[in-house]
């Protein structure tokens, strides 16, 4: 008979019969055999020169790499991790959280902490168990190459002027608003200007507009600097005051350097009707590490190229984040040589997209110790020279397709699709947050299967 309410509700809360639950309980498992990279963890949240005896007590190593986990599988924001830490059972005792679990700022704190290098040597770690528990061999990788956004606008000439001035714009705010420093505001025409480019009907109207924002910019640049010689001038009554004043000026004279890059750029371009290299663009003032990456013929990405190599069981071996927009073709024996120091001994077999495809690269890896190396496009190259036999070829290419489907699984489940971190070293630290989140996560697979 069904009943409106259960009388009495049990003390102690059942346990959770649901897959992802029993994933978390074997990476628990999994992480609590690995000490070795709480250690690491620990490392950067504690630097040396400071003290762990000292000081309020924050997260613990454990927790900062277990909530990593948790925040990069899901896709969470840092104000959506915490509540769910808070609010599921299931995902607070995973991370070891037995009481208040902290606000977001404090679990974005202590994550960002965390080095890139040091996520890569948790990563090997993990691989190395993996290897030990014949999830993985590492006797067969195959290696590609995907773009990884980074957290910006569609970059344009006008935008990027805009950017600039309403950037100074509001430092100079802060400025007069806490020490009482004057300038003229010229956001507002610059604004119309911008707008006014985006929707001009001619060619004419839009080089007339642009001449008027870069004049508008370049009054704004004048006031800026003013602005920051009139900081440097202020008598500061304490401690408080001084570094305000300090970190006021150096961020003015960070957003001038990026605006004069700016402002040359478009004259050339717009004015002068110049090429201006793609190693020379700045495509955000925010980002200024940004790359423009064209990949053959499809559509210009703004991030980073990532190089990376997986193995058969899925898992991701290695991963390289490239400044620039290096060709495939001098990627290939740089990443051989990382797996081959990875595993201590060279791969078996190594597979690549046709990009890496060249006569040296085949010679090279082979001296390496690789017994076949096979490109999925071979032009110039004899099968016999790559590997022992047409069906090994075949065997190998189609392996190496495989590659495409795990970075197609690191972009719609751990992110990889686009770095919402600020600033080139967490935008390493995020692209291998998501590999090792996968990687996690897949080594927990491997343990539950039958």
């Amino acid at each position: 008979m069904r009943r409106p309410y259960h009388k009495q509700l049990p003390l102690a809360a059942n346990p959770v019969p649901h897959v992802h639950a029993q994933e978390l309980t074997a990476l628990s498992g999994l992480l609590d055999g690995l000490p070795e990279a709480t250690g690491l963890v620990l490392k950067d949240l504690c630097p040396r020169g400071t003290s762990r005896k000292k000081g309020r007590e924050g997260m613990t190593a454990e927790q900062v790499l277990r909530a990593m986990f948790v925040k990069q599988t899901n896709g969470f924001s840092y104000d959506e991790l915490s509540f769910h830490l808070a609010d599921s059972l299931s995902y607070a005792t995973f991370c070891r959280f037995n009481g208040p679990v902290p606000k977001k700022s404090a679990l974005q704190s202590n994550i960002k902490r965390v080095r890139a290098e040091t996520w890569e040597a948790v990563n090997e770690l993990v691989v190395q168990r993996a290897v030990d528990l014949k999830i993985e061999t590492g006797m067969k990788t195959r290696t590609d190459c995907t773009v990884v956004e980074s957290n910006i606008h569609e970059p344009t000439d006008s935008s990027l002027l805009w950017d600039c001035v309403r950037v100074l714009t509001r430092l100079m705010s802060q400025a007069r608003d806490e020490f009482g420093l004057t300038f003229n505001d010229h956001s507002r025409r610059a604004r119309r200007r911008s707008l006014g480019i985006q929707n001009a009907k001619t060619e004419a109207d839009r080089v007339a507009l642009y001449r008027d924002l870069i004049k508008v910019t370049n009054k704004t640049v004048v006031q800026a600097k003013r602005c920051a010689e009139q900081l440097a001038e202020v008598e500061c009554g304490d401690m408080m005051a001084m570094l305000k004043v300090q970190a006021l000026c150096a961020q003015i004279e960070h957003y001038l350097g990026l605006t004069a890059r700016v402002l040359s750029q478009t004259e050339r371009r717009v004015l002068h009707g110049q090429s201006v290299d793609a190693s020379e663009k700045v495509v955000s003032i925010f980002e200024p590490h940004t790359d423009i990456i064209v990949k053959g013929r499809r559509d210009t990405e703004y991030g980073h190229k990532v190089c990376l190599t997986a193995g058969a069981s899925g898992l991701v071996l290695d991963l390289v984040v490239e400044e620039g927009n290096p060709a495939d073709s001098t990627l290939a024996t740089r990443m051989a040589e990382r797996t081959k120091k990875l595993f201590g001994r060279a791969p078996r077999q190594m597979t690549f997209d046709g990009g890496f495809s060249s006569q040296a690269n085949v010679e090279d890896i082979k001296c390496l110790g690789v017994q076949d190396v096979a490109f999925s496009k071979h032009i110039g190259l004899e099968v016999t020279d790559m590997v022992k036999s047409l069906w090994v070829f075949k065997r190998l290419r189609r392996f190496r397709a495989g590659v495409e489907g795990i970075i197609s699984f690191l972009k719609r489940v751990f992110g990889l699709d686009r770095c919402l971190w600020s600033g080139f070293k967490s935008f390493k630290a995020y692209a291998w947050c998501s590999a090792l989140a996968a990687n996690l996560l897949i080594v927990a697979r491997h343990l539950l299967a039958p």
